[in-house]
This record gives C-alpha cells, structure tokens and sequence, in this order.
C-alpha cells in the first residue's frame, strides 16, 4: 500500500530539523577564495559555487552528489533537475528525472562502470542513466511500494560494487537494504526498523570501501555509522557500529552522507549539527569541520559530501543552494 502524503510527511518530519529563525539564505557565486586554511570549524573552502534559482546551473535546495572519474560533480535538487559541473562549478548539462509529483530524489552515485544511480525516493525505485542523461529504462529496480521482495518504501540511496551487485536503502514503514545482481534479480536483504545493532532508522547514504569488501551504511536517525562486511554473497555480517546523538566532538546529530579520504579517515556530513566531522575508521573523532551559517566555511543543513581524485573534498551546503570545495584538511 502506497503511504498517503499525510503520513509520508508525518514519517519525514521523525528526521527533519526545522530551523525556524533562520534570517534569509546569503548565497556565494561560483569562484575562489584565497588561503583556504585546515581542519576546523574557522576552516575556510578553497571555493564557493551556487546560487538560488531554477535556470540551468542555479539550485534548489540540492539533496545528492556524486562525481565521476573526470571529476565531474553530479547534484540532484528539489525540482527533481540533475545538474553536472566542473570542479570548479561551470555548469556542464543538466536533466530532470521522469516524473516529480509525489517528490524528488535523496540519492546518487557512479558506478564502477561509469553510469549514474539514482534513488528515486517516493517512486519507490532506483533508475540508471548515462552519464549524458540517457536513460536505461530496462534497468531500473524496483517501482512498487509493498514489503515483497524487490519492492520498496522511500528509497534513499544505490551504490554498486565491482561485481555489478546492488545495494539499495529504505525507510519508511520498514528500514532495510536490499541486494541485487547485475539483471535485478533480488539476492536477500538485511536489516530491520529499529534502534538494535544492524537495525536501521532511516539508511540515508551507502558507501562503498576502497576494496568493494565492506558497506558503510549513515543510519541517520539512530545517528550512527554501520559498517557490513559484504565480501561473500552470503549474508552480509555487521564488523563495525559507532556513533551517539549528541553535538558534542564524536558525536553525531542526523548524519546524512559520509565519505572515505585517501588516508581512510571518514567524513561525516551531520544534517542536523550543521558541521562535518572527520573520524578514524574505528569512530574516534578527529576534528570538526564548519559551524551553523552562512557565511564561507558555514553550513546550513547541509546533505552530501563526496571526495574527487585529488582529495578535495565537495559539501552540499543544501538549504544555503551552493557546494563548498575544501582543499586542505592539516
């Protein structure tokens, strides 16, 4: 049964913060700032892009980011638009996804093959583009709202691993992730709605390790990090779980999308602290990047970060409409 919108917002709003004194959203055209400094909530972007609007290369309260092996930045929006950008925030192309009355997308990413994820939230499927627009009809998964295998509630996120194999969250009526081969066939699915290890409260953004082996899972509402070991098709196995509501250095306040450096730190993009947050692969916090704001180096409600091959790192900086590209982390 499909959820009324009533109830779907009611479900949102468990995980939504609402910033009810936030003063009007100042926003930064694309360019570059000079001496961009470390790690820190004084630390300053290298550059500053984006700016409210709906014409080609503005945005709208962006929800997801990927990137791909040129380095080129993939962002979906609220008005269901997919926008592509340099590093440097030029605007390359753009497309909208098939259909946005019931809503819009929380969820890219680039598979190993060079072709774009998107979770298609309230149509209860993932679809699969060309990284020009196109899409791939005959690959989509899912489009059902039901608990049978290979349907869905409000998927949030789909990555894809070397073998071709799928992973695909959702929440909603039931917190889970579900497994696919290359053909969409289901393989199992794992998790539950709940706050006990390897239960799920909202799954927002999945990550893939370096080596394909684990699955690092934002369990945004239980404000946490899951770590699965998926290195066997056999059920995949829970090696790791940290994280504690709180606003505090190592604790976590809705994290919506975290993302690995090169060293194997993982960054943490915390919705509702407004911050990102460096940790070691154990949970240990390393330090704070931003604070509440809007001015460089500030955050408001931010969604999404992604690393490119040169170890910059990219914030969606969400409800101020712009990305934030951090070049230095000592």
């Amino acid at each position: 049964m499909i959820p009324s919108p009533a109830t779907a917002r009611i479900r949102s709003r468990r995980c939504f913060l609402r910033n009810a004194a936030a003063a009007s959203l100042l926003t930064a055209t694309a360019g570059c700032l000079p001496s961009p400094g470390g790690l820190g909530e004084d630390a300053r972007p290298a550059a500053i892009w984006g700016r409210r609007g709906w014409s080609p290369g503005r945005l709208l309260k962006p929800r997801a980011l990927a990137i791909d092996a040129a380095d080129q930045l993939y962002l979906v929006d609220t008005t269901g638009r997919i926008q592509v950008y340099s590093s440097q925030g030029e605007y390359l192309r753009g497309w909208k996804t098939p259909e946005t009355e019931f809503g819009r997308p929380t969820g890219l990413s680039i598979t190993p093959d060079q072709q774009l994820l998107v979770a298609d939230t309230h149509y209860f499927r993932m679809l699969v583009f060309e990284l020009d627009g196109t899409l791939l009809p005959e690959r989509t998964i899912g489009g059902t709202s039901g608990r049978a295998p290979g349907e869905f509630a409000f998927v949030t996120d789909a990555v894809c691993d070397r073998r071709g194999i799928y992973y695909i969250g959702q929440y909603g009526d039931w917190d889970q992730i579900q497994r696919f081969d290359h053909d969409g066939s289901l393989i199992d699915a794992w998790g539950a709605t709940g706050r006990e290890a390897g239960q799920f409260l909202r799954p927002q953004s999945l990550v893939l390790s370096e080596d394909h082996h684990q699955l690092w899972v934002a369990d945004a509402c239980n404000h946490r990090i899951q770590v699965f070991d998926i290195s066997t098709r056999t059920a995949p196995r829970l090696v790791q779980s940290w994280g504690r509501e709180g606003k505090g250095p190592g604790e976590l306040y809705y994290p919506y999308d975290l993302a690995i450096a090169g060293d194997g730190s993982i960054f943490v993009c915390e919705y509702g602290n407004q911050r990102v947050q460096r940790f070691s692969p154990a949970g240990q916090s390393l330090g704070i990047l931003g604070r509440p704001g809007h001015g460089e180096g500030e955050f408001y409600q931010p969604w999404g970060l992604t690393f490119d091959s040169q170890g910059r790192l990219f914030v969606l900086d969400s409800n101020n409409h712009r990305v934030q590209r951090f070049d230095r982390f000592a």
